[in-house]
């Protein structure tokens, strides 16, 4: 079920959900508008010519920070990991699932490729991967409106939240992070 804005109000009272900060200008009937972080990283083309999911891709990108009078450039064809502004987090009773902002996919800006699911049990900075599949460059703005959140209820509890799973990867994550695929063939 998707919480409806008074569930998800009644779920930040609670402690049950964490957007922070959070606005009520940014509630929607059945989401949180969600703004984008000043971090980001970028491949470096130039050094690698491959990624290669069994080694660590730390070295093969570069972080780039933004503020008010400067913003990212994304040409097109090029992707980015960037952040929420607003740290979110769910109980082990609900999941989050981040969705692109209508007026930015009308831009021909992607925000997530695969990875807009917030697992029970985790407080972080949604990652957001970035790709302008416009043909001409988008620039991205600091606290720029980026996306929205939805909120769903499990059917019951999850017995394994996410932040206490020994293969957890992302936990409380406040900057971009490369890939951390490598991990699952290092068990």
């Amino acid at each position: 079920m998707i919480l409806s804005d008074k569930d998800i109000q009644q779920a930040i009272r609670q402690g049950e959900i964490v957007v922070d900060p959070f606005d009520v200008k940014d509630l929607q009937p059945a989401s949180v508008d969600l703004h984008l972080d000043r971090y980001f990283l970028t491949f470096k083309a130039e050094q690698n010519y491959v990624i290669d999911p069994k080694k660590s891709l730390d070295d093969a990108m570069k972080e780039t920070i933004i503020d008010d009078s400067r913003p990212l450039v994304l040409h097109p064809g090029e992707f980015a990991l960037g952040l929420v502004y607003e740290k979110t987090g769910v109980s082990s009773r609900y999941v989050g699932r981040l969705e692109g902002k209508s007026s930015i996919g009308r831009m021909g800006l992607l925000i997530h490729v695969t990875a807009g699911f917030l697992d029970p049990g985790n407080t972080l900075k949604m990652t957001l991967e970035l790709h302008n599949t416009a043909n001409i460059p988008i620039l991205l703005y600091y606290q720029m409106p980026i996306a929205q959140m939805i909120f769903e209820e499990l059917s019951s509890e999850c017995q394994q939240p996410y932040a206490k799973k020994a293969a957890s990867k992302y936990v409380g994550d406040d900057r971009p992070r490369a890939s951390q695929m490598w991990r699952n063939f290092n068990r």
